[in-house]
């Protein structure tokens, strides 16, 4: 008995010291915030390092910030402590409180651009708040009663300097080791920073909050230097290459329903391509070939680190992503921008993407709405069960078939796009759906490619057989496309094997960038075209085929069936290819042969002409993204997006559905009398046959 008293003798003593009251802070500091990532976030903690790290990263910060009070003395230390603890609750109960509504964490880039928070919720705050979240203050409230009734006594003594300093010492050393583990086990954190979901899961909240604080700090230190004359040397570069639209195709699809299906990780060369005498892709290769099918055969993915945002910014944008990062993340919610959804709502169309991921992902959630998607289909909106999902998210066979639920409640003419996901590095795919065998090159992420690459076909062949059934095909375009590589080029020797070559070289790499672009039209007559081309085009030719102009508009790309355009495909990096030079790594090929060149003098011309024109076009796009510069342009006929005007929650969305619907019978469920059209929806997917 004696020996316990001793004990909480001993304990009382050490809380009653400054050093207890630190730890007992910030034990309850990690504790709360603990509960928070488990309760109240959907982080996605996978394996066991995740799960450490996820334990641990509130510490470092938190010593760090706590630390600061041991630098004071007496009473003033202790309620450094609390203040500290008392904002980072703060903070915590409102990121609590945005990500309930938008699944995502808040930045300072929307408290700062919007003025008023409240103004991005969907909902009264009263609706969004649940009880549960202030437990984030009760850690504050117990602290300040234990001081209040002197339970815990402040110590008065002076804390030495070089304990202190320590103690800070330790949390940078923590901090540095967290962050090293993490950029580990997750390449490219910071520098990609594609969700902040993942930040906050390697890193912590307060790092986030660091992190974010400097990326909106860099980006209005650039938007406030930006103004509008800057706009003058861009329009005069696309005033002086501008491609007219072939009138041979210009409204050839005008009124029609638009289809982006994207091809995850999706190269050129699975088109036809065999293993042990079997079509990897039958379906695709059908539709490559279809009689109403114009397919090209030189167009490249022209993505950097953002990889699939990149190619979404310049699929609905014609601007090129960013040499580091992401656009969609750094400057998706706040940039000014006048893309395909606004442009196409404005031309009386409804807009919906669609997506069986998390909406934060690529800040997705934000960045479609500064784009002006009406809808946005994303995960929260299919029945997930942990079979329907592999990798990223819904296998695609359960997506497409999910997807189509709501195509046909879209009032028409709509434009929809559906992003693929079980075709993702690093390409698993449960044994029950594998019909296909891997290739043979030794590479353990190579060889599983053409399995995933196969069910995706599959999943695009059913999909196509539902639009064909139901009539809606008729009534379409369709736009399929490969948003990057699959394969990097760390896997030469498996790349020369799936080439049946004995090695590889740069030329090689760099026409092993090609991606399938293929744009189907009832009213068009199918080919192969040579045209050389890249992401950047796609949205002039989309926008031709629907006989919309777009004389004054700012984009980079130029119309693929356009006949004076320049063919100049340009990589983020800088490197090019034209259908005369391949410049890549340094070094110049012909791009007909192969062949490795010194140009001559002519040809020298020539190249440097194309490089002036590759980095003019990469430099002013970057200043468009960087300087918000489309905020300073009217574009004729126009309406700048209202972002508040947008709320993706499933309520809001099918509760806009149903009205839309009610008001205007043009969707095809409408058309088909009220009745739905899935059951002539049919799948071998085997989830959905338990």
């Amino acid at each position: 008995m004696s020996s316990h008293i001793k004990k909480v003798k001993n304990g009382n003593r050490f809380l009653n010291s400054r050093l207890g009251f630190f730890i007992l802070v910030l034990f309850l500091f990690w504790a709360k915030t603990y509960f928070a990532y488990q309760v109240e976030f959907t982080l996605g903690a996978k394996g066991a390092l995740q799960q450490f790290l996820l334990v641990v990263n509130p510490l470092p910060a938190g010593i760090l910030l706590f630390g600061i009070a041991l630098y004071f003395r007496g009473r003033l230390s202790y309620w450094l402590m609390l203040l500290m603890d008392l904002i980072q609750s703060i903070w915590l109960f409102a990121n609590i409180v945005y990500y309930r509504e938008f699944s995502d964490f808040l930045t300072f880039g929307i408290i700062k651009g919007s003025g008023d928070v409240q103004n991005n919720l969907g909902k009264s705050l009263a609706e969004i708040i649940h009880p549960i979240d202030f437990i984030v203050f009760l850690d504050v409230i117990v602290l300040i009663l234990l001081l209040s009734f002197k339970i815990i006594k402040i110590d008065k003594r002076p804390y030495k300097i070089r304990n202190a300093f320590a103690v800070t010492v330790l949390s940078f050393v923590l901090m540095f080791g967290e962050y090293s583990i993490a950029n580990a086990d997750r390449s490219g954190l910071l520098t990609r920073s594609f969700d902040n979901n993942y930040i906050v899961k390697y890193l912590g909240m307060n790092e986030y909050a660091a992190f974010n604080a400097y990326q909106t700090q860099k980006e209005s230190r650039t938007r406030s230097k930006a103004k509008a004359s800057d706009l003058d040397s861009v329009l005069n570069y696309l005033k002086h290459n501008q491609a007219n639209a072939n009138v041979k195709y210009f409204g050839k699809e005008k009124g029609k329903n638009v289809f982006i299906i994207h091809l995850e990780s999706f190269q050129q060369f699975l088109i036809d391509y065999k293993v042990d005498g079997k079509e990897v892709t039958p379906n695709l290769n059908k539709f490559y070939h279809g009689k109403h099918t114009i397919s090209f055969d030189n167009f490249y993915h022209q993505v950097a680190q953002g990889k699939t945002s990149d190619a979404e910014m310049m699929l609905e944008n014609s601007l090129f992503g960013l040499p580091q990062g992401s656009a969609m993340v750094t400057y998706g919610t706040q940039n000014t921008f006048q893309a395909a959804p606004a442009i196409l709502d404005q031309h009386g169309y409804t807009t919906a993407a669609m997506h069986g991921d998390v909406p934060s992902f690529w800040n997705r959630e934000n960045t479609y709405k500064s784009w002006g998607y009406q809808y946005f289909f994303d995960s929260n909106y299919f029945k997930e069960k942990p079979s329907y999902s592999v990798g990223y998210g819904l296998k695609d066979k359960i997506f497409f078939k999910d997807a189509a639920n709501y195509i046909q409640q879209l009032p028409q003419p709509f434009y929809a796009k559906l992003i693929t996901l079980t075709n993702h590095y690093p390409y698993i795919l449960d044994k029950q759906n594998q019909s296909f065998p891997a290739t043979k090159t030794g590479d353990n992420t190579v060889d599983p490619y053409v399995q995933t690459a196969h069910y995706l076909d599959q999943a695009f062949g059913e999909f196509m057989n539902y639009l064909n059934k139901i009539g809606l095909l008729k009534n379409s375009i369709v736009v399929a496309y490969g948003d990057h590589y699959g394969i990097s080029n760390n896997h030469r020797p498996a790349i020369a094997q799936l080439l049946n070559k004995k090695s590889i070289n740069s030329y090689d790499l760099a026409q092993f960038q090609k991606v399938p672009f293929m744009i189907y039209g009832n009213n068009l007559k199918g080919k192969i075209d040579h045209t050389y081309g890249g992401e950047i085009d796609v949205l002039p030719t989309i926008l031709h085929l629907l006989g919309i102009k777009d004389n004054n508009t700012i984009q980079f790309g130029q119309d693929l069936l356009s006949t004076n355009r320049n063919q100049i495909v340009a990589f983020r990096d800088g490197d090019f290819v034209t259908p005369e030079y391949t410049v890549t790594g340094g070094n110049v090929y012909l791009t007909k042969t192969g062949e490795k060149i010194t140009p001559n003098s002519e040809q020298k011309k020539q190249i440097q002409a194309d490089q002036n024109h590759v980095n003019t076009e990469l430099s002013l796009s970057d200043r468009v993204i960087l300087g918000d510069l489309l905020r300073f342009h009217h574009l004729d006929g126009f309406k700048t997006v209202d972002r508040s005007q947008y709320n993706y929650k499933p309520s809001a969305g099918l509760s806009s559905l149903k009205e839309r619907n009610e008001n205007e019978h043009t969707s095809l469920m409408d058309k088909n009398g009220g009745k739905s059209t899935m059951g002539d929806y049919k799948t071998d997917a085997p989830e959905l046959k338990k």
